[in-house]
Formats: structure tokens, sequence, C-alpha cells
């Protein structure tokens, strides 16, 4: 099986990590990490997901990335937003996406404890969907 990854390039050095992780677990689910696409941001993320799924060739995705909190609620708006339109793409090309965003709200401290759990978390879901 293969797997698409979407990588959120705003925090990079901690997404980079993700992306580590979720390659190791992918290979131990015995897929296929078959594209990798970085983003600006999670804003950005369910466009790339949605061209990324087109491919017949990739069973799969997961996105990564994290969202702070910040001094208003932009980042709640975002994560909103964003998990919703995920959720409207797995429906639309039947292909489970694996959701593995720290935040919204993630404070610094939360930020390196979940890199490892999320993506591999997120890799998991995926293959629990299509196994």
């Amino acid at each position: 099986m293969n797997l698409g990854i979407v990588c959120g390039a705003f925090h990079r050095e901690y997404v980079e990590k993700m992306l580590e992780y979720a390659c190791d677990e992918a290979g131990v689910k015995n897929w296929d990490v078959a594209e990798v696409a970085w983003v600006p941001g999670s804003m950005e993320a369910p466009l790339a997901l949605d061209r990324m799924l087109q491919n017949e060739d990739v069973h799969g995705a997961v996105v990564l990335g994290i969202i702070e909190r910040g001094q208003t609620d932009h980042g709640l708006v975002m994560g909103q937003s964003v998990t919703k339109a995920i959720i409207e793409l797995q429906i639309s090309h039947n292909k489970p996406i694996g959701l593995g965003i720290i935040g919204p709200g993630a404070e610094p401290e939360h930020i390196e404890p979940r890199l490892e759990p999320h993506a591999r978390a997120a890799v998991g879901a995926v293959a629990a969907m299509v196994g």
C-alpha cells in the first residue's frame, strides 16, 4: 500500500522529526511512502491532500503539522476548518487520512512530547482503515 504525507512547513524543524516517525511507522505497517508534499501551513494542507488523493496509486494519506496557541482564536478557527476539510476529503475520495496535527492551542512545551505519538498514530489510523 502507498501512503502520501502532507507536511506543514511553518514549524519545519519539528515537522521534519514527525516525518521521520511517520515514515518509520509506515515501514512497520508495511506501507510505502509514495509522495511527500510540503505546504506553507495547515491552511494549505487540504488542497495538497486533494491533489495527492487523486492519484490512484496513493491509498491513504497523513497530514503533519502544528497549530500553536496564539493571542487570538485564529488557531482554533484554523484547526476546526482544516479538520472539517480533511474529513470531507476522506469521504469524497473514499481514502483514509490520518490527522497528525498537534493543536490547535499547542503551547511550546506541548510540542516536543507529541511529535512521535501524533505522527505514528496518524499512520496507524490510515493502516487500520485500509487493513
